[in-house]
């Protein structure tokens, strides 16, 4: 099967990711017209509508939206392809992280790392599980030990996992949220605390984030990590009414290359394991607690 033009798969990513072709235009240095032209000759060559235009706005049709999210994984590499190359080597540390610890927690401490190292240029690619260190580029991946990784990784334990119910306060209300990507939440919880939750009304969501953001929005009550919500806990934009528990799970560090070997890999997991112990003390939970079971949960 012939591909469409490069060309019009790069007017039509930057037109999806700004919803506009007027922005694309100005982030392109090229002409609304230029835009609009590529995006219709590349509608044209698939046979589909990819955008639908109504009052000067442009939304993404559901085709559009799928095609949206394969060009946006291979441009963000060719993009991180080409950091890489006009950069020293050993200057720019590859970290895959899963989404949610990513948006939730890593990512807004990154100006601290930045700060701590100027000369180190962090990318990061937002993936979870099985990770193909070759074919990504990555040196380091940021992983919970919820899947079997090869023997031929090195790996380096950052700390445990810590969960708990969370919701918006004067919100618990009768509805527990779900996530697919961590279906065994709840129930983990429910063994742990030894308490049953009885029959209530819930809510799915596709990711473990999305079911964060529910609760902080008063929806119900979710199933969280007490890193994820260190920083709503503070603002009190969520609260933790039966505190954590350790579900036997961690967070590791993996890497095809020795990551103790004094290399920009070190430096980074020095930092992050810094960031992890300091966040686990604030929220008094430590690596050797041997916490008391919660307190029966009052979910009604």
């Amino acid at each position: 099967m012939k591909l469409p033009p490069l060309a019009t798969l790069r007017y039509f990513d930057m037109a999806a990711r700004t919803q506009s072709f007027v922005q694309a235009a100005e982030r392109l240095h090229v002409t609304h017209g230029a835009v609009s032209r590529q995006v219709r000759l590349l509608e044209e060559s698939l046979g589909v509508e990819l955008f639908e235009r109504r009052n000067r706005a442009v939304h993404l049709t559901h085709a559009g939206r799928s095609l949206h999210d394969t060009t946006r994984a291979i441009f963000e590499q060719l993009e991180g392809a080409v950091q890489r190359l006009q950069q020293p080597e050993d200057k720019v540390l590859v970290l895959s992280c899963e989404p949610t610890i990513a948006m939730r927690w890593l990512i807004p401490r990154l100006p601290r790392f930045h700060a701590a190292h100027p000369g180190l240029q962090l990318h990061l690619v937002a993936a979870g599980g099985p990770v193909d260190f070759t074919r990504g580029g990555i040196d380091l991946a940021l992983r919970r030990d919820d899947f079997h990784w090869s023997r031929q990784l090195h790996s380096q334990k950052i700390c445990d996992e810590w969960i708990g119910p969370v919701n918006a306060p004067g919100h618990q209300g009768t509805r527990l949220l779900h996530s697919a990507t961590r279906t065994d939440a709840w129930p983990t919880w429910q063994r742990l605390a030894g308490q049953p939750l009885g029959s209530h009304e819930r809510s799915d969501f596709e990711h473990f984030y999305l079911s964060i953001q529910a609760a902080s929005a008063g929806l119900g009550q979710a199933m969280a990590s007490a890193l994820m919500v260190r920083d709503e806990l503070d603002s009190g934009q969520l609260q933790a009414p039966f505190g954590f528990i350790r579900d036997g799970s961690a967070y590791h560090l993996l890497s095809p290359q020795p990551i103790d070997d004094g290399s920009k890999r070190q430096c980074f997991a020095e930092w992050v394991n810094g960031e992890c112990q300091a966040c686990l003390a604030h929220l008094s939970l430590g690596q050797n607690d041997d916490p008391a079971p919660p307190s029966p949960p009052q979910v009604r």
